[in-house]
């Protein structure tokens, strides 16, 4: 698979290579056959007509041409992105709470996917109604504005679309697994969580080690009744 996929890229990247379809002939001409055509154009239609199937056509042609060009747009628009800083929501922020200062210390880790936090809150939401939930960090950073979290103009709180959410007044209880972790919950240990990255179990059960490149951190917070963070680590090869 990968020695095909080289492959492909050395062909497209020969492609590249040409401004315009006569240029790509003109490669194929031989001085012997301009020697005995005593023409250039001629000698292309030679080369276009007469070696079928070992020639590109010029709608083949025009349509690697334009495969390699957007394979280089992707592979620029890659690197730009991997070199582009960090925009971090935490960042001058003045955070009072340990809640929020142990979110901006792994906010640019679960920005750049060296680590992905699973957040377990539990208060009372709006209503007064006591819940509880876990939050994939990385995907809520991902599809979330943290600025008005980390300005303490909103407060963070499980719902029904996170990782596990539980309303105990009214008993809705939701499940849902996300880019980063499959939720597993008819196991006999309890509730796991796997990343979908390493394929690593990460465990939330109290009484359980949190799991191989886990950590468990239990905080004190003002803001919620009970919050606990687990970080899993990506190992890079």
């Amino acid at each position: 698979m990968e020695r095909s996929a080289a492959a492909a890229a050395r062909f497209l990247g020969s492609v590249s290579q040409f401004k315009v379809y006569e240029d790509y002939l003109d490669s194929k001409v031989t001085p012997v056959d301009l020697f005995y055509l005593k023409s250039r154009d001629l000698a292309r239609k030679l080369v276009e007509h007469g070696h079928k199937g070992t020639v590109l056509s010029r709608e083949e042609f025009e349509e690697k041409k334009a495969a390699a060009q957007a394979a280089e747009a992707a592979r620029s628009n890659a690197l730009y992105n991997r070199s582009r800083p960090v925009t971090l929501a935490s960042a001058g922020k003045e955070l009072k709470d340990n809640f929020l200062r142990a979110l901006a210390e792994r906010e640019e880790a679960n920005r750049s996917g060296k680590m992905t936090s699973v957040i377990f809150i539990r208060d009372h939401n709006t209503l007064g109604q006591e819940v509880s939930g876990y939050i994939d960090y990385a995907h809520r950073l991902k599809t979330q504005d943290f600025e008005p979290y980390f300005s303490g103009k909103k407060q963070l709180m499980p719902g029904r679309s996170d990782l596990c959410y539980y309303n105990w007044k009214t008993q809705v209880s939701t499940s849902n697994s996300s880019p980063n972790f499959e939720v597993i919950y008819d196991d006999p240990n309890g509730l796991l969580f796997k990343n979908k990255r390493d394929k690593k179990i990460l465990n939330v059960d109290p009484s359980s080690g949190p799991g191989e490149d886990s950590n468990r951190t239990f905080l004190q917070s003002d803001l919620y009744v009970h919050v606990v963070i687990y970080d899993h680590n990506i190992r890079t090869v």
